[in-house]
């Protein structure tokens, strides 16, 4: 039961580790790393009660983290120019806006973004975002709206 439920939530894994690792094979290896990890957790995943989808995004981002610190550097960022756009069907201009907002979303601070993904994408409440994050609510509530601020500003 718990394997199905966390190959539905890959697609969701997936799309956080790119906000993260603004590298595609980085996130696939994170993602990876974050479900095996998961499988040698000492505490047991399925007890009534536990939040799977955010236990999952707590180790990506506590791995993530770890991860940049034992490195001591930031990952590269995409090259925008080699990535094949998506294709736009009944609006030819989508895929020029959706190469702008993603541009836009990663020169947001990791913080800002991560917050931005977690609420506004993942659909994480924020209450769920701020635990995963590791702050209070009224922190992550500020680093959200200061994020749509700052992309709004730059898509205009």
């Amino acid at each position: 039961m718990m394997k199905d439920d966390i190959v539905a939530l890959l697609p969701d894994l997936r799309a956080f580790a790119r906000f993260m690792c603004r590298e595609r094979e980085a996130a696939d290896d994170l993602v990876q790393n974050t479900v095996a990890g998961s499988s040698r957790q000492a505490r047991p995943v399925s007890p009534p009660g536990t939040n799977l989808k955010g236990w999952l995004f707590t180790i990506m981002r506590n791995r993530f983290y770890s991860d940049l610190r034992s490195q001591r550097r930031r990952p590269a960022p995409i090259d925008h120019d080699a990535i094949a756009p998506l294709a736009a069907i009944d609006n030819p201009e989508a895929t020029l806006e959706l190469k702008e907002l993603s541009s836009a979303l990663f020169r947001l601070s990791p913080q800002a973004r991560e917050a931005l993904v977690l609420v506004g994408a993942g659909g994480f409440s924020y209450e769920e975002a701020a635990g995963l994050c590791g702050c209070s609510i009224g922190t992550l509530k500020a680093r959200v709206s200061r994020a749509r601020k700052q992309l709004a500003e730059q898509m205009r």
